[in-house]
């Protein structure tokens, strides 16, 4: 069970949740990518086994890290918006989590680059009343849809 369904409360209803982008996977990407290419110009070049298995040991491995932490952390983080709040939470043994009634909210801004607009993904604050007080999550997916949902209210 996630983390948002867990603390709803007496007729709280879950409006939208956010997940974190794909891009997440960028260095898992690259890793794979420059690993392919290196192992493709020394098999071409100098074809000397032990390099060649060297190479595809370092960067299988730092293919695998990369990819298995950036999927932990799209896994630990949740962003939901419910009719009556806006929850987010990080952390698995740890846990940090933010919460904000509706009627607290003041603004929700939406910051992306050009290539998250591309690929529609940026990074959402929610302001609080008072402006000490936010919500802010990076590379997430859709992050317009998440922001009409809590200003639908």
């Amino acid at each position: 069970m996630s983390y948002a369904r867990s603390v709803l409360q007496e007729g709280e209803t879950i409006v939208a949740t956010g997940r974190l982008h794909w891009i997440i996977y960028w260095p898992a990407i690259v890793c794979l990518v420059a690993g392919i290419m290196l192992v493709w110009v020394e098999y071409r070049h100098w074809p000397h086994n032990d390099l060649l298995i060297a190479t595809t040991i370092t960067f299988g491995a730092l293919f695998v890290v990369a990819f298995v932490r950036a999927w932990f952390i799209r896994w630990i983080t949740e962003f939901a918006v419910t009719n009556r709040r806006v929850i987010s939470k990080r952390g698995f043994i740890w846990r940090e989590t933010e919460e904000m009634n509706m009627d607290k909210v003041e603004t929700v801004d939406i910051d992306q680059t050009v290539l998250g607009r591309l690929l529609d993904y940026g990074t959402i604050k929610v302001m609080g009343t008072g402006g000490s007080n936010a919500i802010e999550v990076r590379r997430i997916a859709a992050p317009f849809e998440l922001r009409n949902a809590i200003i639908a209210k």
